[in-house]
């Protein structure tokens, strides 16, 4: 089961990198805010990753003979 907790985290990653974007954005430092969104994008790609590979490990402990 998919524990509500990742998904809090997740959004909580969002609000942070959308903050902080904005405020790189109205100083004028638009290359650190592209920098701060690959970030956070490969934040949340490295917990959802964890999460798909528990999900293969138990499909294949499932179809083990």
């Amino acid at each position: 089961m998919l524990d509500v907790s990742l998904i809090f985290k997740i959004a909580a990653v969002g609000i942070v990198v959308i903050v902080i974007n904005k405020v790189l954005e109205t100083s004028g430092k638009g290359e650190y805010a592209v920098v701060t969104n690959l970030a956070g994008i490969v934040i949340v790609l490295m917990m959802v990753v964890t999460v798909v590979n528990k999900l293969f490990n138990t499909v294949r402990t499932m179809f083990q003979f």
